[in-house]
């Protein structure tokens, strides 16, 4: 994508209806500097920690990456978390300099 030859991938697979992936997907989109490194993207293909009250911690799957940064993510619908992934690869391009 670019003037820099970033890019973006989007990886979705089926896979079974459990408590982390009560969609039945397991689904990877990112956005990648020339070299291929992640810069961020959103992602279930791991847990991270959100608060859960006083004390409490509860794991996540669905989740965001900002350069090195992890934050959960409520996925409300596939439209929305595309969406937020196009925003987010553009705030990442912007950030990196790139020229669409």
């Amino acid at each position: 994508m670019g003037d820099k030859g970033h890019s973006v991938r989007f990886d979705v697979r089926i896979a079974d209806v459990t408590t982390e992936r009560p969609h039945g997907l397991r689904y990877a989109l990112t956005v990648h500097d020339p070299n291929g490194a992640r810069l961020g993207g959103f992602d279930n293909a791991h847990p991270v920690k959100r608060a859960d009250g006083p004390g409490g911690k509860r794991d996540e799957y669905d989740h965001k990456h900002r350069f090195r940064t992890v934050r959960p993510y409520d996925d409300v619908d596939a439209a929305t978390l595309i969406a937020e992934f196009w925003t987010l690869a553009n705030e990442i391009l912007a950030h990196e300099g790139v020229v669409l």
